[in-house]
């Protein structure tokens, strides 16, 4: 169905499409690669939310040449007017010849019409090479269109016997300054900054993005059940900062927001609020990856209310012992089938440091 062409092409628009890897949020990643007569006469990705598509980039730099090309994108183009017009309109009124697509658009205002604009103005397209590599690079954006929420990855920096922290709180540096700096890639392409209150209160972060070139901060999200923040907190310095808690506390409410932060009421029962809830409402604003950073008690709880999609460690070539603090506070299981299974989907060096990758197999 599709040729070696085909698979060279659109490995070079998802290229593309990587580079708006910090960027793009709340719009998906895509790249356009469109050729002429076996020869690349234009490209582009989309840059950043409000402007131009991948496709209209590609189509500027094509100009004329455009005409009868075959154009290969990394998502379905677009068939509605949003803060800019429609990419399928735009590949008709170039006259292209042919469109391969990595992937239909989750997008419930898409899912399939931009595909079907295109082959009702007799252009041919096709949909699916180098699916996975698409669906992989956008996985925070599709979770949000199909689940309502986003992709939450959860990370941690622990010895290889699981501590995150000696048992007195200290745990600057576990990892070594090459995974630091991988780790900040992992915030600069997150929509959001998750934490809890007991990290804040421990260790007094800033989750700012450092040593990654980008554009934008993360929103930086605080679970904080009792409103317990100082309001000298380097979290509420900086980039937008979410807190959220089951307190309604009127006062303590109006200092937080007078300090810069926003402040969101959610359920909450013996004293937890709904993750679950905290995720939804995070999607409907538009997030569509989320990072992790948190102590066990937040990473636990994470886990039991199964909304981890991924685990990101940096396992340290060192020991704590026993009484050090780890990585989840969830109970003890009693029986092996009660067991969290993982499947391993990366394990690479990262300097002096093992990172491991890895998603949770849902039980049945």
């Amino acid at each position: 169905m599709f040729t070696s062409a085909d698979h060279a092409f659109m490995a070079s628009a998802m290229q593309l499409a990587q580079r708006g890897l910090y960027s793009t949020t709340p719009n998906p990643r895509v790249g356009c690669v469109i050729v002429q007569a076996g020869k690349v006469v234009g490209e582009g990705w989309h840059e950043r939310a409000g402007e131009p598509h991948a496709e209209v980039h590609a189509l500027n730099q094509a100009g004329e040449a455009a005409r009868g090309a075959t154009v290969y994108v990394t998502l379905e183009p677009c068939s509605h007017y949003g803060r800019t017009p429609p990419c399928a309109g735009a590949l008709i009124k170039a006259g292209v010849g042919r469109v391969v697509v990595a992937m239909r658009d989750p997008n419930p205002m898409v899912a399939g019409q931009g595909i079907a604009m295109l082959e009702l103005a007799g252009i041919p397209t096709t949909c699916g090479v180098l699916e996975k590599e698409a669906r992989e690079l956008n996985l925070g954006f599709i979770s949000r269109m199909e689940r309502g929420r986003p992709w939450l990855r959860l990370k941690a920096a622990a010895t290889l016997d699981g501590k995150t922290a000696l048992n007195n709180g200290v745990s600057q540096w576990i990892t070594g300054p090459d995974a630091r700096r991988d780790a900040h890639r992992l915030r600069a392409r997150s929509c959001a900054m998750l934490t809890g209150i007991g990290t804040v209160l421990a260790d007094d972060p800033s989750f700012t993005v450092r040593d990654v070139e980008t554009t934008r901060q993360p929103l930086k999200v605080v679970v904080d059940a009792n409103l317990s923040m100082p309001l000298d907190a380097k979290i509420l310095q900086g980039a937008k900062l979410l807190v959220a808690t089951g307190c309604d506390e009127e006062e303590r409410i109006r200092q937080l927001q007078d300090a810069g932060a926003e402040v969101l009421v959610l359920p909450a029962e013996h004293g937890q609020i709904d993750l679950a809830r905290l995720l939804q409402e995070l999607g409907r604003r538009g997030m569509n990856e989320i990072t992790v950073e948190a102590g066990k008690v937040l990473n636990g709880a994470l886990l039991s209310a199964g909304v981890v999609d991924e685990l990101v460690f940096y396992l340290a070539p060192m020991l704590f012992g026993d009484k050090a603090r780890g990585m989840f506070g969830v109970p003890e299981i009693e029986e092996m089938n009660q067991r969290q299974e993982l499947e391993i989907r990366d394990l690479r060096m990262v300097g002096r440091d093992m990172r491991i990758v890895a998603t949770l197999k849902r039980k049945a």
